[in-house]
């Protein structure tokens, strides 16, 4: 997609945080990827609105409340205030922030329920559930355990087995327990009411498949999915729920209300709705029919299901428009490893910024961050020391290098004339490429654009030693020199301005100009008046990041003190290791597409394996004398996937097949075909 010059209108929308607990550095990861996306397109010159809102329903959040003392109605104010503040904190710049316990809301639900089920696409059956006749409520398949009907294991979920990953139905448990109240569940009737989602199989084919629409990993996903037939969407719960009634059901028919996942994407709309009202928008511009405005939902992968099928389909068949694309990304890990409370390394919001700058994370991030749905990974190491080479000692440091010269033999006042035009030529050229980076969501490519310009900008002044020639007296050569280099900085404020939005306001004063549009970087600064400068940003500090973790590990340990229905549990013992030590190896199922023998390496079997990722994994194993490689193509096997990479002599190895050892013979663990590729094993 070519960089857009003329003016577009543009919705756009990230995933509904929950409303029943803090945001985290994992949630950030999306509302900053989306910030600074529409930041980017509104510098670009074009009308850009970002809208989004706490998805406020559900069992979880009325038990939650329940547990609190309070009213549902308290506790999603006092997180959705909590989350505000949050966002905030890190520059994330909605247009309208609202709840999905609003009228719009409840308005817009009702309206899209009632027209999909004029058309015919609601229906109703009775369905078996677990019941707690002690809480007098259904219980969904998070809230009862039981013992595996396939395998016997106890403490399993109502919906699959940890143990042998069997998936079943609640009601197949035995012994099933509520994990609410400890009773014994009983089976009772319910009616629900379901959403006829194969109706639209013809339609989201064919809508998956337009170009622009989807990541190709996620279109690939959403094929195995058409594949195996999509099944009808149960969009009820019934008494008692915190959420809207269905309208219309019949007289003398218990209360049923919407499944969370139905109203929660139809708040898009209502928080927009609620803009409108207030701003003289246009709704039905941007969601009828024929609306020539643009869409765009940034999500994480784990929510694709909603909102590639079932989203779509009920827009469709309600009469509205439909998504220009919807944006997935991959999850955080940090230090290589999954978020850890025990460790520190689960962060929330508020407490990286009790420590640190919030624009520290948001460059971070950004430079990890492209178009696919990898996760990203939050290396603490690579953090400080990226953040203190590329800002600190790359970027700012032009300004404060230059800005001293100017004011001390100019009074501030720029050179006339440019010294070096086709330096900054190139610099005002790598503008389209940044512009384009940044449009594509590729935006560690534009990082690493402007951090090429900032190199050349310091090579500059390295070659041209205006300290050296300061001393000499030359005080016209300075200003020339330090004249160039501050055009350059003035360029990259203009590039970083949607990833660093706090730097670009201070730098846009001290340069002393009204705006950092893409479009002024053509602006040279001659004859410019320039403002007193003050440091910009100071470095990232490693005692600031430990005091960091070392609050995530105090919040944890507060909790368990206060938690006094915990049972104590054996500590480890040198000979044990802890779960936590467990939880730290990943393993998925694997497809070994190809495997060959390594030349030079007697013991050495190359395979290619297919994780469920964008790409193949490339990986080595020391199994050659036990098998022949041929044998192996096609099984499904099991790859640690959360090792460093190791750079062996004949390529990189990127994880370790796991195997079995007996008598100094290893025996490959295989897996029967039906496992699914890329699911975790726990």
């Amino acid at each position: 997609m070519t960089a857009s010059t003329a003016n577009r209108k543009i919705l756009v929308t990230s995933a509904l945080p929950y409303a029943n607990g803090p945001i985290h550095l994992g949630h950030l990861v999306e509302y900053i990827q989306t910030d600074i996306w529409v930041r980017a397109m509104k510098a670009m010159g074009h009308t850009v609105t970002y809208v989004c809102a706490d998805d406020a329903h559900g069992t979880a959040i009325m038990l939650k409340a329940e547990a609190n003392g309070i009213s549902p109605e308290e506790q999603i104010a006092t997180v959705k205030a909590a989350h505000e503040q949050d966002f905030a904190g890190f520059f994330i710049d909605f247009d309208n922030y609202y709840s999905t316990h609003s009228p719009e809301n409840e308005q817009l639900s009702q309206e899209i329920y009632t027209k999909l089920e004029a058309a015919g696409y609601i229906f109703t059956k009775d369905v078996e559930q677990l019941f707690d006749t002690k809480k007098g409520l259904f219980l969904a398949d998070r809230f009862v355990k039981g013992e595996c009907p396939e395998c016997g294991a106890k403490d399993q979920y109502g919906d699959n087995c940890e143990v042998c990953s069997s998936t079943y139905n609640a009601t197949e448990l035995k012994n099933p327990y509520s994990t609410l109240s400890d009773s014994t569940p009983v089976i009772k009737s319910s009616k629900h009411y379901f959403f006829d989602l194969p109706k639209f199989d013809t339609f989201l084919q064919s809508w998956t498949k337009s170009e622009g629409r989807l990541q190709s990993a996620i279109y690939n996903k959403l094929s195995e999915w058409f594949q195996a037939g999509l099944a009808p969407w149960d969009i009820s719960r019934d008494a008692p729920y915190f959420g809207f009634k269905i309208p219309n059901t019949p007289a003398g028919e218990p209360d049923k209300y919407f499944y969370v996942w139905l109203d929660a994407p139809v708040g898009y709309m209502a928080s927009f709705k609620n803009l409108c009202s207030r701003t003289g928008l246009d709704f039905d511009e941007y969601w009828q029919k024929d609306s020539s405005t643009e869409l765009y939902h940034f999500i994480g992968k784990d929510i694709v299901y909603f909102h590639a099928l079932f989203w779509p389909a009920m827009l469709e068949g309600a009469g509205f428009r439909t998504p220009t694309a919807i944006n997935a990304h991959g999850f955080l890990t940090v230090n290589g490893e999954k978020m850890s409370k025990s460790r520190g390394t689960f962060i929330q919001a508020a407490t990286y910024l009790n420590h640190l700058n919030p624009e520290y994370l948001r460059y971070y991030f950004a430079s990890k961050l492209s178009a696919s749905v990898e996760d990203i990974n939050l290396d603490l190491d690579d953090f400080m020391q990226k953040v203190n080479s590329d800002l600190v000692g790359k970027v700012v440091n032009i300004a404060s290098r230059s800005a001293g010269f100017i004011h001390k033999n100019n009074a501030g006042k720029l050179a006339q004339h440019l010294a070096e035009p086709a330096l900054l030529e190139k610099i005002i050229a790598c503008g389209d490429d940044i512009a384009q980076a940044y449009q594509d969501r590729e935006f560690s490519r534009a990082t690493r654009l402007i951090m090429a310009c900032a190199d050349k900008a310091n090579g500059y002044i390295d070659a041209n030693k205006p300290w050296a020639l300061n001393k000499e007296g030359k005080t016209d050569e300075v200003q020339a020199v330090c004249t160039v280099a501050l055009n350059i900085f003035h360029k990259l404020m203009i590039y970083l301005s949607p990833i660093l939005p706090q730097l670009a306001e201070n730098a846009r004063r001290f340069l002393n100009v009204e705006t950092l549009q893409f479009a002024t970087r053509h602006q040279l600064l001659l004859d410019h008046q320039i403002n007193p400068f003050n440091p910009l940003m100071s470095r990232v500090e490693k005692d600031k990041i430990n005091a960091m973790i070392d609050e995530s590990k105090d919040s944890l340990a507060a909790t368990t003190a206060s938690n006094d229905n915990k049972q104590a549990t054996p500590q480890a013992t040198a000979a044990h290791i802890g779960i936590d030590d467990f939880a730290k190896v990943e393993m998925k199922v694997a497809h070994v597409l190809s495997c060959s023998r390594v030349q030079g390496a007697d013991k050495l079997l190359q395979f290619s394996l297919d994780i469920g990722e964008d790409s193949p994994r490339n990986v080595f194993s020391g199994i050659a004398k036990f098998y022949e490689p041929e044998t192996l193509v096609g099984k499904k096997v099991i790859c640690v996937t959360n090792l460093a990479p190791r750079k062996m002599k004949f390529g990189i190895s990127e994880g370790m097949i796991l195997s079995a050892e007996k008598e100094g013979k290893l025996s490959v663990v295989l897996l029967p075909d039906t496992m699914p590729i890329g699911a975790t094993l726990a």
